[in-house]
């Protein structure tokens, strides 16, 4: 099924925090919450290092904004855009946030929890389903997540 241009269009700003991230030598993640009715309610990207903060992944990072904009922990009906397929720890986050919809780029085969490791979110045993779209704009946010790591194997090699 094809994306749709809504979808497209959301994640072109999700790249965009992707690569504020990548820019402050984060690894270049992005994500951004909308409300049931599409206004943007927070966007995030990864400031893992920046924070010292293991759970301060792009989802998690934008998760927390959105709650608190909202001034509920409960992001029902809310959909989330990231550049990369969820960890165990972000689905986990989604699912008890009770996030209606997630739209994902690219497949994570080393974290990925949402079939590309283990599959965490909608788990036959979980009690909260959400919608999601994988695949939207995948090559771009691959190709960028590709040449950050590259790059990064590359200056490890030279010092």
């Amino acid at each position: 099924m094809d994306p749709l241009p809504i979808d497209e269009a959301l994640m072109r700003l999700a790249l965009a925090e992707a690569q504020a991230a990548q820019a402050a030598g984060e690894v270049p993640v992005g994500a951004i919450v909308l409300s049931p009715q599409g206004e943007i309610l927070a966007t995030g990207n990864n400031q893992v290092i920046r924070l010292s903060d293991p759970t301060a992944h792009a989802e998690i990072v934008a998760m927390r904004a959105a709650a608190a904009h909202l001034g509920n922990y409960r992001l029902t009906g809310c959909t989330l855009v990231c550049t990369l397929e969820p960890c165990a720890m972000c689905a986990g986050a989604m699912t008890h946030a009770r996030l209606g919809r997630l739209v994902y780029a690219a497949r994570d085969p080393k974290a990925g929890a949402d079939g590309s490791v283990l599959q965490a979110l909608n788990h036959s045993a979980l009690n909260h389903r959400v919608e999601v779209t994988s695949g939207v704009l995948a090559e771009e946010c691959s190709a960028m997540l590709t040449g950050f790591f590259r790059s990064r194997r590359a200056n490890a090699k030279t010092t």
